[in-house]
């Protein structure tokens, strides 16, 4: 199983040194990938609970967040090899062409090294900000991808949906990586399952205990089969919110809390029920705003140190 890990994008570590600093040091150790974060606001007065903590509250990292395909450009400059994925840019926020540029010109500049995470959204408050519907994302953002994927295999592109509309037109740069940079829904819901199943290249999983996953991730292949899909060409990459103990704990623990061996036995879970890959989500651990602890981090936990 391959091994990502994030990029410095959120919180007060978020320094042009730092992305530089932990791009390089992460290719160097050996690491697949690189992804970012997205976050549009920190609102004062939250609409809704943040559903990634036990009291709803956001992290304080998320007071501070540099764009996700920005910081992977820049982050691309400084390296070669290493993959430069989002995990998760919120589908509601963007306009499809507009967005399909972006995604191609780092394609472009990275020589073939973007993954593209995408995610329908969840926060009440972001949406106000954005202009976006809450209650007809599902739908919209499987036109969306329909709409990214046209300008990126046709040309001239054209498209005429419910919710976009394109006039036949060429639209420059194509990505480097054909037909399209791979794409990868986080998913929780039946109809998000099936969007995965029938548009994505695979499923990005977050926070899900691993028999969950497991069968989760076969029900996604099935639904890919039943519509006429290879369910073997879906790929799962989960991603590891990391919360480090500096003791083991008890048996019932969320996946990716605890000591570090007993992350590492998670990391181990996860390969076993067939994931392609798993990236380590540092932005959030106490202390993850000192450079010197992500590169502490990054040695931890380096490809093939377990």
């Amino acid at each position: 199983m391959k091994i990502g890990i994030s990029l410095p994008n959120i919180g007060p570590v978020s320094t042009p040194e730092a992305i530089k600093v932990v791009a390089q040091k992460a290719e160097g150790l050996g690491y697949h990938s690189l992804w970012t974060v997205e976050r549009l606001l920190w609102p004062v007065n939250p609409k809704s609970p943040y559903p990634a903590t036990p009291d709803g509250s956001l992290p304080e990292a998320y007071k501070y967040c540099l764009d996700p395909l920005d910081a992977l450009a820049y982050a691309a400059a400084f390296t070669g090899t290493i993959k430069l994925g989002t995990s998760v840019l919120d589908i509601p926020y963007y306009n499809p062409v507009v967005l399909a540029r972006r995604l191609s010109t780092i394609d472009v500049l990275s020589k073939g090294r973007l993954r593209v995470g995408f995610g329908v959204g969840w926060s009440p408050d972001e949406m106000e900000a954005a202009g976006a519907d809450m209650k007809v994302r599902g739908a919209r953002a499987d036109e969306f991808l329909q709409v990214l994927k046209t300008i990126w295999t046709t040309d001239p592109a054209e498209f005429h949906g419910k919710f976009f509309s394109l006039p036949k037109s060429h639209i420059g740069p194509k990505p480097v990586q054909r037909p399209h940079p791979p794409i990868y829904l986080a998913a929780y819901t039946p109809a998000a399952m099936k969007r995965v199943a029938t548009l994505a290249n695979g499923w990005n999983p977050a926070g899900i205990p691993v028999e969950g996953m497991k069968q989760m991730f076969a029900g996604i292949q099935q639904m890919a089969k039943e519509a006429g899909r290879d369910p073997s060409e879906l790929t799962m990459i989960v991603r590891a919110n990391l919360s480090i103990a500096d003791k083991p704990l008890r048996e019932d623990r969320p996946i990716f809390v605890g000591s570090i061996e007993q992350i590492r036995e998670d990391l181990a879970a996860c390969e076993q029920i067939g994931a392609e890959e798993t990236f380590l989500e540092i932005g959030f651990l106490h202390g993850a705003n000192s450079l010197a602890n992500w590169e502490r981090l990054l040695e931890e936990f380096r490809p093939g140190s377990s």
